[in-house]
């Protein structure tokens, strides 16, 4: 048991998928864990604990933003032990190519700042994704057919941005899509030699103004959801 984790010694798996809403992490268990058990729901963040094909898995929610993902993968690392951290979410797109409903694979990410920063100082770390993660991410979206980009993203600080003149960079330079905590993960995971991933649904885009309807996202999370399982397990 941890400040923000009331999980006792063992009910955290090895394997733990980060959604940022907990009422995610809790859709996700009861969809496609067996056996799954309440595990956490200190300050409401639920995290869930059972079975995805003989594998033991743990869905716990991260909250909004880089500050409080730090927070839950510091202690699911440091405390529980765990190896594998996943982060399924939503993220805005970036990009002409990027369509609303597919799925981002986020190899490196940019960013502001970072919890982290302090550590760094006047370093630019750029963290990055773990290889066999995003192999087995790639070829199990290509065998559901679900269209997937692989790239580089922005981890913002803020939600309400007010800086169209950054937003134009990032698309300048390549990046995917935006979202806000991805950065900090991939920099814990670095630092404590874990490994991690995020799979992403693009939900809206900055471009176009287009979003997922609320009616189609439990359908398109889905598939997130099992590219995420299937690469940590291939």
């Amino acid at each position: 048991m941890t400040v923000h984790i009331g999980a006792k010694l063992g009910d955290i798996a090895e394997t733990v998928l980060l959604p940022g809403d907990p009422y995610r992490a809790k859709w996700a268990a009861e969809t496609f864990l067996e056996d799954a058990k309440l595990v956490n729901e200190v300050r409401g963040m639920l995290g869930f604990t059972g079975m995805w094909k003989g594998n033991r898995v743990t869905i716990h929610g991260s909250g909004m933003g880089m500050p409080s993902l730090s927070i839950y993968v510091n202690e699911l690392i440091k405390d529980y032990d765990a190896k594998t951290l996943i982060r399924i979410g939503s993220c805005g797109g970036m990009r002409d190519k990027v369509a609303v409903r597919d799925v981002i694979l986020a190899t490196a990410t940019t960013t502001l700042s970072t919890p982290s920063r302090g550590i760094f100082k006047e370093l630019q770390f750029a963290p990055t994704c773990d290889w066999d993660l995003l192999h087995n991410a790639f070829h199990a979206a290509e065998a559901k057919g679900v269209p997937t980009h692989v790239g580089g993203i922005y981890s913002a600080d803020v939600f309400y941005d007010e800086r169209p003149d950054l937003n134009e960079q990032m698309t300048r330079h390549g990046i995917l899509g935006v979202e806000m905590e991805a950065a900090e993960l991939y920099t814990l995971a670095a630092r404590y030699n874990r490994r991690a991933l995020a799979v992403l649904t693009v939900s809206d885009h900055l471009l176009t103004g287009e979003a997922l309807p609320s009616e189609d996202r439990e359908r398109s999370f889905g598939d997130m959801v099992e590219i995420a399982l299937e690469a940590a397990f291939a």
